[in-house]
Protein backbone atom coordinates (compact mmCIF):
# COMPACT_ATOMS: atom_id res chain seq x y z
CA UNK A 1 0.00 0.00 0.00
CA UNK A 2 1.16 3.18 -0.84
CA UNK A 3 2.23 6.14 1.85
CA UNK A 4 -0.63 8.37 2.42
CA UNK A 5 0.49 12.17 2.71
CA UNK A 6 -0.37 14.18 5.90
CA UNK A 7 -3.17 16.11 3.52
CA UNK A 8 -4.68 12.52 2.77
CA UNK A 9 -4.54 11.79 6.30
CA UNK A 10 -6.33 14.83 7.39
CA UNK A 11 -9.20 14.05 4.95
CA UNK A 12 -9.39 10.88 6.09
CA UNK A 13 -9.63 12.16 9.97
CA UNK A 14 -12.05 14.56 8.67
CA UNK A 15 -14.06 12.39 7.03
CA UNK A 16 -14.16 9.47 10.04
CA UNK A 17 -15.30 12.72 12.41
CA UNK A 18 -18.11 13.38 9.87
CA UNK A 19 -19.16 9.62 9.98
CA UNK A 20 -18.97 9.49 13.92
CA UNK A 21 -20.88 12.74 13.96
CA UNK A 22 -23.74 11.50 11.65
CA UNK A 23 -23.87 8.19 13.86
CA UNK A 24 -24.00 10.12 17.46
CA UNK A 25 -26.93 12.52 16.60
CA UNK A 26 -24.36 15.43 16.27
CA UNK A 27 -25.48 17.98 13.67
CA UNK A 28 -23.17 21.10 14.80
CA UNK A 29 -20.05 18.62 14.38
CA UNK A 30 -21.27 16.97 11.23
CA UNK A 31 -21.95 20.43 9.91
CA UNK A 32 -18.57 21.81 11.24
CA UNK A 33 -16.47 19.49 8.71
CA UNK A 34 -18.26 20.47 5.72
CA UNK A 35 -17.66 24.22 3.58
CA UNK A 36 -19.96 26.61 3.35
CA UNK A 37 -21.75 25.58 0.39
CA UNK A 38 -21.58 21.96 0.49
CA UNK A 39 -23.93 19.47 -1.48
CA UNK A 40 -25.07 15.77 -0.27
CA UNK A 41 -26.72 13.36 -3.09
CA UNK A 42 -28.24 10.41 -2.35
CA UNK A 43 -28.31 8.92 -5.72
CA UNK A 44 -30.93 6.07 -5.73
CA UNK A 45 -33.56 8.22 -4.35
CA UNK A 46 -32.26 11.80 -5.20
CA UNK A 47 -32.46 13.11 -1.44
CA UNK A 48 -30.01 14.80 -0.02
CA UNK A 49 -29.42 18.94 0.49
CA UNK A 50 -27.71 21.90 -1.37
CA UNK A 51 -25.36 24.92 0.36
CA UNK A 52 -25.52 24.80 4.27
CA UNK A 53 -29.07 25.02 4.76
CA UNK A 54 -29.99 22.65 2.15
CA UNK A 55 -27.91 20.14 3.77
CA UNK A 56 -28.49 20.92 7.41
CA UNK A 57 -32.08 20.62 7.01
CA UNK A 58 -31.82 17.08 5.43
CA UNK A 59 -29.09 16.06 7.91
CA UNK A 60 -31.54 17.03 10.89
CA UNK A 61 -34.89 16.02 9.68
CA UNK A 62 -33.30 12.56 7.90
CA UNK A 63 -30.22 11.46 8.76
CA UNK A 64 -27.99 13.00 12.09
CA UNK A 65 -28.93 10.67 14.76
CA UNK A 66 -31.26 8.51 12.51
CA UNK A 67 -29.05 7.21 10.61
CA UNK A 68 -29.37 3.35 10.52
CA UNK A 69 -31.13 0.76 13.58
CA UNK A 70 -28.36 0.21 16.21
CA UNK A 71 -27.67 -3.00 14.59
CA UNK A 72 -26.15 -1.40 11.95
CA UNK A 73 -22.83 -2.87 10.70
CA UNK A 74 -20.73 -1.17 8.34
CA UNK A 75 -17.90 -3.13 6.57
CA UNK A 76 -15.21 -1.66 4.81
CA UNK A 77 -14.64 -3.21 1.47
CA UNK A 78 -12.07 -0.92 -0.42
CA UNK A 79 -10.96 2.85 0.27
CA UNK A 80 -9.28 5.03 -2.48
CA UNK A 81 -7.45 8.09 -1.23
CA UNK A 82 -7.05 10.96 -3.79
CA UNK A 83 -5.69 14.33 -3.71
CA UNK A 84 -8.85 15.86 -3.05
CA UNK A 85 -11.56 12.99 -2.91
CA UNK A 86 -12.00 9.89 -0.73
CA UNK A 87 -13.79 6.32 -2.54
CA UNK A 88 -15.29 4.13 0.29
CA UNK A 89 -16.61 0.92 -1.06
CA UNK A 90 -18.54 -0.80 1.46
CA UNK A 91 -21.10 -3.74 3.04
CA UNK A 92 -24.31 -2.24 5.21
CA UNK A 93 -25.85 -4.88 7.24
CA UNK A 94 -28.72 -4.16 9.15
CA UNK A 95 -32.49 -5.28 10.54
CA UNK A 96 -34.88 -3.06 9.61
CA UNK A 97 -36.59 -2.03 12.44
CA UNK A 98 -37.02 1.86 12.05
CA UNK A 99 -38.12 3.91 9.48
CA UNK A 100 -34.65 5.17 8.16
CA UNK A 101 -36.00 8.32 6.30
CA UNK A 102 -32.83 9.15 4.26
CA UNK A 103 -32.91 5.24 2.53
CA UNK A 104 -36.36 4.35 2.60
CA UNK A 105 -38.71 7.77 3.50
CA UNK A 106 -41.91 6.64 4.75
CA UNK A 107 -41.30 2.44 4.62
CA UNK A 108 -42.52 1.09 8.03
CA UNK A 109 -40.19 -1.07 9.58
CA UNK A 110 -40.43 -4.48 8.40
CA UNK A 111 -37.87 -6.59 10.92
CA UNK A 112 -35.98 -8.03 8.13
CA UNK A 113 -32.10 -8.06 7.42
CA UNK A 114 -30.99 -6.28 5.02
CA UNK A 115 -27.31 -6.14 3.36
CA UNK A 116 -26.47 -3.94 0.51
CA UNK A 117 -23.30 -2.71 -1.22
CA UNK A 118 -22.44 1.04 -0.64
CA UNK A 119 -20.23 3.34 -2.68
CA UNK A 120 -19.38 6.96 -1.55
CA UNK A 121 -17.46 9.26 -3.24
CA UNK A 122 -16.13 11.95 -0.74
CA UNK A 123 -14.62 15.27 -2.13
CA UNK A 124 -12.73 17.78 -0.18
CA UNK A 125 -12.08 21.09 -1.05
CA UNK A 126 -10.14 23.89 1.84
CA UNK A 127 -9.39 21.25 4.13
CA UNK A 128 -13.30 20.36 4.30
CA UNK A 129 -15.83 18.11 2.66
CA UNK A 130 -17.50 19.73 -0.39
CA UNK A 131 -20.02 16.88 -1.12
CA UNK A 132 -20.84 13.36 -0.84
CA UNK A 133 -22.73 11.78 -3.47
CA UNK A 134 -23.80 7.86 -2.17
CA UNK A 135 -24.64 5.14 -4.63
CA UNK A 136 -26.10 1.78 -3.36
CA UNK A 137 -28.92 -0.92 -5.19
CA UNK A 138 -32.05 0.22 -4.16
CA UNK A 139 -33.73 -2.87 -6.00
CA UNK A 140 -31.71 -4.70 -3.61
CA UNK A 141 -32.77 -3.55 -0.82
CA UNK A 142 -36.28 -3.22 -1.74
CA UNK A 143 -35.99 -7.04 -2.51
CA UNK A 144 -34.79 -8.11 0.99
CA UNK A 145 -37.68 -6.06 2.57
CA UNK A 146 -40.38 -7.75 0.34
CA UNK A 147 -41.31 -4.71 -1.33
CA UNK A 148 -39.93 -5.80 -4.61
CA UNK A 149 -40.59 -9.66 -5.99
CA UNK A 150 -37.19 -10.23 -8.13
CA UNK A 151 -39.08 -12.62 -10.42
CA UNK A 152 -38.35 -12.28 -13.93
CA UNK A 153 -36.41 -8.95 -12.99
CA UNK A 154 -32.93 -8.65 -13.40
CA UNK A 155 -32.09 -7.54 -9.64
CA UNK A 156 -30.86 -9.34 -6.77
CA UNK A 157 -31.24 -9.53 -3.18
CA UNK A 158 -28.67 -9.52 -0.10
CA UNK A 159 -26.55 -11.88 -2.21
CA UNK A 160 -25.18 -9.26 -4.08
CA UNK A 161 -23.60 -7.80 -0.95
CA UNK A 162 -22.34 -11.25 0.20
CA UNK A 163 -20.58 -11.20 -3.75
CA UNK A 164 -18.70 -8.02 -2.66
CA UNK A 165 -17.45 -9.77 0.53
CA UNK A 166 -16.57 -13.25 -1.20
CA UNK A 167 -15.49 -12.86 -4.49
CA UNK A 168 -15.69 -16.69 -4.96
CA UNK A 169 -19.38 -17.05 -4.44
CA UNK A 170 -21.70 -18.06 -7.43
CA UNK A 171 -22.24 -15.21 -10.25
CA UNK A 172 -26.00 -15.52 -11.77
CA UNK A 173 -26.37 -17.31 -14.94
CA UNK A 174 -27.62 -14.96 -17.68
Amino acid sequence: MNKLTPSQEAMLQLFEQHVNAELEGDIETTMATMTDHPHLTNVPLLTGGVDREGVRDFYTNHLVGKFFPPDVEMINVSRTVGEDQIVDELVIRFTHTMVIEWMLPGVMPTGKKVEAAFAVIVKFEGGKIAHEHIYWDQACVLVQLGLLDPMGLPVSGGESARKILDPKLPSRVI
